[in-house]
């Protein structure tokens, strides 16, 4: 197991996790190819998505089902601009690459959100710090193991199919 994926299953372990750190064969660089390789839906794959957040990283696990709406997070997190980082921004904020980033494991604590959408799922997955590794979770767990803030952060709540205020399972359209 890579060494990133050994950290974050120790943090794993000292926050009281059950689940296991599992790796892929294939790496799982996005939501579609997660899910593919672990039999779900894609809305059950819990991206972690680093932002800056007027130059400060910001965490945002979202559903695989839809995008961030960064105006929308802007808001949220009482910033003036929430902009995608790049791939030297993420490894510096997280000490993890693009297409494996955990929740959990980085140099220091993250302001993170935590996709309400993911609520809807018994089971969620997440990176495990390297792209070949994930661990199933809930959406609760990610919040208390991050001490993230559960946020709706979808750009206008499209879901996997496409239509607008779809809602996930187990949860009704607002």
């Amino acid at each position: 197991m890579h060494s990133n994926a050994r950290h974050v299953a120790d943090v794993l372990r000292e926050r009281g996790v059950t689940g296991q750190v599992r790796e892929l064969p294939d790496p799982a660089p996005t939501a579609a190819t997660a899910a593919a390789q672990l039999g779900c839906e894609v809305g059950a794959i819990a991206n972690s998505l680093v932002f800056s957040a007027d130059g400060a990283p910001l965490l945002v696990l979202t559903s695989g089902a839809h995008r961030v709406d960064t105006g929308k997070v802007a808001l949220l997190v009482g910033a003036g601009r929430v902009k995608r980082a790049d791939p030297e921004f993420v490894r510096a904020a997280t000490g993890q690459v693009i297409g494996g980033v955990a929740p959990v494991g980085h140099p220091r604590p993250l302001h993170t959100l935590v996709d309400r959408w993911l609520d809807g799922y018994d089971m969620v997955w997440a990176a495990a710090g390297h792209p070949h590794t994930v661990f199933p979770t809930s959406f609760a767990e990610l919040v208390r193991i991050t001490g993230g803030t559960p946020a709706d952060v979808g750009a206008a709540d499209v879901g996997a199919d496409g239509a607008a205020g779809a809602a996930p399972p187990g949860r009704a359209a607002r």
